[in-house]
């Protein structure tokens, strides 16, 4: 289902490194760590299929800062210093809804790389 508007409400809470995005009465909150490592950036994802890279050791990453762009998206400010992702209002939306089926694709494809993700 693509949802083209923007949430009604987008609150950042920087201390449990989360962002919590509210359509109606329901409320979704995303991680730091799974926006980082889902980011539509072409640092992330590549430049075609199949160019999709990895991302590691982002347990610990936060957020500084969200802005918005243009009527469309959200440019996240990572404390990684990685903000070159636009996650458009229809790709948070898939992010939210699909949230429990892409971090477990997510970390199946960690451990398939061998790696040990470092706990809290």
């Amino acid at each position: 289902m693509a949802n083209n508007t923007p949430p009604s409400g987008i609150i950042l809470h920087k201390k449990s490194k989360s962002i919590e995005l509210s359509y109606g009465d329901i409320s979704y909150n995303l991680s730091a760590e799974y926006l980082r490592v889902y980011s539509p950036s072409a640092e992330v994802r590549g430049h075609g299929a199949g160019q999709e890279v990895l991302q590691t050791n982002k347990e610990q990453v936060g957020i500084n800062q969200l802005e918005p762009s243009g009527n469309y998206a959200l440019k996240i400010h990572f404390d990684d210093g990685h903000n070159s992702g636009l996650f458009s209002w229809d790709y948070l939306y898939d992010l939210a809804t699909q949230q429990q089926a892409r971090w477990q694709d997510y970390l199946d494809r960690l451990k398939k790389a061998g790696y040990q993700r470092q706990s809290d």
